[in-house]
């Protein structure tokens, strides 16, 4: 069945009242609550707070990585491990196509039931997630095919484990290597975007969001914790921190929002995924016009033009 959240409840009505009149064969009916349904998804999803946002980015049946993967590839090989310690299950790389360009698709994955979030590490990835996601890049830039990261995590796992076999050195060997990479780089926040977690395969020629999907420095709750010791504070820490598409194109830190369904790709994974599927066809195409050397000078140039200052006049 599907899940609701408490600002979808009318949305769940009416949805429950088509499904009725499907059953009563009333078809007048139906045509009426798929209006109304209409009017009330424009409403409910064309007003949305960054709270809620959040909660959209969280959905228990959005879209994973792996979603999309089975959604958007064919031909596709699963790569594993970073031959030094283990495979990382909170990150997923594949080889395959997408229509007919052959690619490497990267992603963390979240998992679903708890089983699978276990498994997954509840899309927390490990230092040596990150150094298979680095061999798997390395691999693409080998064989000169393009890469689409999806960046899906709350973060990089914290334990003592982690921390002992380099995590911090990882995400930094990332951006490092990733900044400097030869082939044609795509990444896509789809969910969330958790600090360096989400850093660690977000360093590419173009950085875009899901209309619903958030990026951020720590989690709202970790900021609330932190600033106010309060978790009822959630929802004016969302909101401070700017963690929205729309937040982040304004501030230039990003290079695009997909569009995903209005009512959320939760609700239409197949739309969504084409949305993906386009705009990283559409994109690659653009970048393989250009050089090696102008493709690097643009991608360094638009990392250094991240942040931004303001002086006070009246210091």
């Amino acid at each position: 069945m599907a899940f609701y959240l408490d600002f979808e409840n009318k949305i769940k009505n009416i949805q429950e009242e088509i499904e009725l009149a499907e059953i009563r064969k009333d078809d007048h009916a139906k045509a009426i609550f798929e209006k109304e349904l209409d009017k009330v998804v424009e409403q409910t999803y064309s007003n949305l707070s960054a709270y809620q946002q959040l909660q959209l980015a969280r959905h228990q049946d959005r879209p994973y990585a792996i979603d999309y993967v089975k959604l958007i590839m064919h031909d596709y090989h699963e790569i594993h491990g970073e031959r030094t310690f283990r495979d990382d299950p909170a990150i997923v790389c594949y080889m395959g196509y997408i229509d007919e360009q052959k690619c490497v698709v990267i992603g963390e994955q979240k998992g679903r039931g708890t089983k699978n979030k276990l498994k997954r590490n509840f899309g927390m990835p490990h230092p040596e997630g990150y150094r298979k996601a680095l061999r798997a890049v390395k691999l693409a830039e080998k064989f000169n095919l393009p890469v689409l990261m999806l960046i899906d995590t709350p973060g990089a796992y914290p334990g003592l484990g982690a921390e002992e076999r380099g995590q911090s050195e990882a995400i930094a060997r990332n951006l490092y290597e990733l900044s400097d990479l030869g082939t044609t780089t795509i990444s896509v926040v789809i969910g969330e975007g958790g600090s360096g977690g989400a850093l660690a395969i977000g360093v590419a020629d173009r950085l875009a969001m899901m209309r619903y999907s958030v990026f951020s420095v720590i989690s709202p709750e970790g900021c609330a914790a932190i600033l106010w010791n309060d978790p009822t504070k959630v929802e004016t820490a969302t909101k401070a921190l700017k963690i929205t598409a729309e937040d982040l194109k304004e501030l230039d830190l990003i290079d695009d929002i997909i569009d995903e369904p209005l009512i959320g790709a939760h609700r239409d994974k197949n739309r969504a995924a084409d949305a993906i599927k386009n705009y990283f066809l559409r994109e690659v195409s653009a970048l393989e016009k250009l050089s090696i050397d102008e493709r690097l000078a643009k991608r360094y140039a638009r990392l250094e033009s991240i942040g931004r200052f303001q002086e006070d006049s009246k210091a």
